[in-house]
Parts: structure tokens; sequence; C-alpha cells
């Protein structure tokens, strides 16, 4: 998302690319620094305020992992873990005022769409080797060659699916900010950031929950 006096607006296209990856950078150097950070001062015994909440969300990631994946996928975690942090982060950086979300550019949620795309069907193979192909064929061998097709389509619309949604989402709270900034500049920045917040949020579980739903999908047996 970006913010209303993004500075991104005012370059030419080439530099705007160019702008795109020093932030998406930047998101890079951020999350290494918050990871960093969480892992200083942390005690068994008392654990501090802070503390308590990194844990909490952890356990709630790892918690909501294991239930979608089963305990199978708990090795997986971790890397949603991640994505799921590249998505929060590059969504709410976009709040600051004069930086563009890399988030509202597809290029940009295409990277992590991809990369679980090609997990889960790795995943996939890796578990059930050329039996990973009865997931596209269906029960009925006789149907198969249009369940091929089906499936085949329906696992290449995910990635398209993640990507749009990510992106539509984060370009449609844009529009609207925008909108409402020139509107009512005085009222709505404040709670629009609040709202903003939440919807990056909100963005970011749906990604996660997506794509523990896919590895589930691929760690499962064909029927």
């Amino acid at each position: 998302m970006e913010h209303p006096l993004n500075i991104t607006a005012l370059l030419p296209a080439d530099l705007q690319h160019g702008y795109l990856q020093v932030v998406m950078l930047f998101v890079a150097l951020l999350i290494i620094t918050i990871l960093g950070l969480m892992t200083l001062g942390m005690r068994r015994e008392i654990p501090t305020k802070s503390q308590s909440f990194v844990e909490g969300i952890i356990v709630f990631v790892y918690d909501l992992g294991e239930n979608i994946m089963g305990k199978e996928g708990r090795v997986y975690i971790p890397f949603i873990f991640g994505i799921g942090m590249y998505v929060a982060v590059s969504n709410l950086i976009g709040i600051v005022p004069g930086l563009a979300a890399p988030t509202s550019n597809m290029n940009t949620t295409a990277a992590p769409a991809i990369a679980v795309f090609v997990l889960y069907n790795y995943i996939g193979i890796k578990k059930h080797g050329v039996h990973y192909i009865k997931q596209f064929t269906g029960p009925v061998l006789v149907l198969a060659p249009l369940i091929i097709i089906i499936e085949f389509i329906t696992h290449l619309a995910r990635p398209l699916s993640l990507t749009m949604r990510l992106f539509g989402n984060i370009a449609g709270e844009d529009l609207v900010l925008v909108l409402l900034f020139f509107l009512v500049p005085l009222l709505v920045p404040i709670p629009m950031m609040g709202m903003i917040v939440f919807t990056s949020l909100l963005q970011t579980y749906v990604f996660m929950m997506l794509s523990m739903v896919y590895i589930s999908g691929a760690l499962e047996e064909a029927h």
C-alpha cells in the first residue's frame, strides 16, 4: 500500500523500477533486523512482554500450520512464516510517507506466489514420486484426460490467484486512501491508517493460510 504522497509518482518509469528494488532490499534488511531483535534478551524463566508477544505470534502460526497441514507439514512452517513476514512488512511499509509498498506492484506479489507454487509441487513429487500425478487424473480413469486439463488449469491459477488477490487489495486500498485523503484530509488519515494496518495483516493471514492449504493438498494421498 502506498502513502498518498508517494514520491515514486514523480519519478520516470525506469527510475520507479529501480526505486522498487531499493525498497525491496530495505524490506529484506528490515525483516532481518526485526528477527534479530526478537532473539535479543530472550529468557526462559520470566519472558518479557515483547518476548511473550513474539512467542504468541509464533505459537499462533505453528498452531494454524498444524491444523491445516498436520504434523507432517510442521517442517514447512518456517517457510510460511518467512513469506508472511515478507508480505506483512511489504504491506505496512507503504504507510510511511513517501515510500511505496512493494506489494502494490504485481511483479513483487508474484514472487512469493511462485515460490509457494514451486514448493508445494516439489513437496508432492518428493513424497509421492510418480504417483503424485494421480492427484491430476482423478479417481475415474475414463475421465482422466478431462480431469488432467481441469487440474492443470486449476494449479496454474493458484499462483495467479495469490498474486492478483494481494496486488488487487493493496492497490484498491491505495486508491481509496488517496481519494479520501484529498476529500477530507484532516479527518481521514489516522482512522484510515488503522484500517490499513488491519487489512494489511488480514491479507498476510490469507496468503499464509492459502499457502498452507496448497501444501496440505500436496501432502495428501490421491483418492
